[in-house]
């Protein structure tokens, strides 16, 4: 047995071309030093018809890479053709699946991760899911390591994931803000979010970068550089670190986390590699430590 914390990749939340994804996964397969693959459509479920193929083929060549695959269901179902394909998925007890919304946990009865779309925020909503079957739990992003660790003391058993690299997902709406912002309908969108592959950053109204929008996904517009060290990531019971797919090249940062994970770089080597990849933000990591989320690496409180 090995406590190495693991590394996984998360479902891919922007809108890519299918030829985008088969070559990225298929990188990721051949490159990256990750452990576990989420895939699937979790923020649109428009777009998950123009997807589904590429992503079929992506898990056939990351299994064939020896790298475990985890089918990510939807966060925010809108239409019943929604609602059948998480319900689909969460029937499929023969495989480990990612649940993103609580539809998903009727008729469950073989384990399943739970996302941090369904916003778990506590110990108590933590063993409710572990009743139902949860395994494994990617804490709510806006969760301090402190709070990480409370859940994992009061829950033995669950393993801990912990979002540590990426545009921070923060919020799931009726509204398409990708449409609207093109002066597009929702239901006639043209699929116009395709063209901001790491979202659409906003600013405010005296020019300050503020969030950034994926359709109808409301993100961080700093990206999540989880930096603390392999001892503190243990003694708070996170055993896997999530890396968030954005267009950056993906193989350095995972290979960058892979060395912070193992001892053999400290934060400030970690974020030096990230940043040197050229992440669509500012590196941010308020969060896990109880500060604003969008506190800047190394800012002082």
């Amino acid at each position: 047995m090995t406590d190495a914390i693991q590394l996984t990749l998360g479902p891919l939340l922007f809108h890519w071309a299918p030829d985008r994804i088969r070559d990225f996964y298929a990188r990721i397969a051949d490159e990256a030093p990750v452990d576990r693959v989420y895939l699937g459509e979790v923020v649109c479920g428009k777009r998950a018809p123009l997807v589904d193929a590429a992503l079929a083929d992506a898990a056939e060549r990351l299994g064939r890479a020896g790298r475990t695959v985890v089918w990510s269901t939807l966060g925010l179902p809108a239409l019943k053709r929604d609602r059948r394909a998480i319900a689909a998925l969460a029937a499929e007890q023969e495989m480990l699946v990612e649940i993103n919304d609580v539809s998903g946990l009727q008729g469950r009865i073989g384990p399943f991760v739970a996302g941090p779309l369904l916003n778990i925020y506590n110990e108590g909503a933590a063993r409710a899911l572990m009743a139902r079957g949860c395994v494994r739990l990617c804490a709510n992003v806006e969760l301090s390591l402190e709070a990480v660790s409370a859940i994992a003391d009061a829950c033995p058993g669950l393993e801990i994931e912990l979002f540590a690299f990426g545009r921070l997902p923060l919020a799931l709406s009726g509204r398409c803000y990708h449409a609207r912002h093109h002066g597009l309908h929702k239901d006639a969108c043209q699929f116009i979010c395709d063209r901001d592959p790491d979202g659409l950053a906003l600013k405010t109204l005296d020019g300050r970068d503020f969030l950034a929008v994926n359709g109808v996904q409301t993100l961080s517009h700093g990206v999540q550089l989880a930096d603390a060290g392999p001892a503190a990531l243990r003694a708070a019971g996170v055993t896997a670190l999530r890396l968030s797919p954005h267009t950056l090249d993906m193989v350095a940062v995972a290979a960058a986390f892979r060395d912070r994970a193992d001892g053999r770089i400290d934060g400030a080597e970690l974020a030096a590699r990230v940043g040197a990849a050229g992440p669509p933000g500012e590196l941010v990591g308020g969060y896990l430590r109880g500060e604003a989320g969008l506190r800047p690496l190394g800012a002082t409180p």
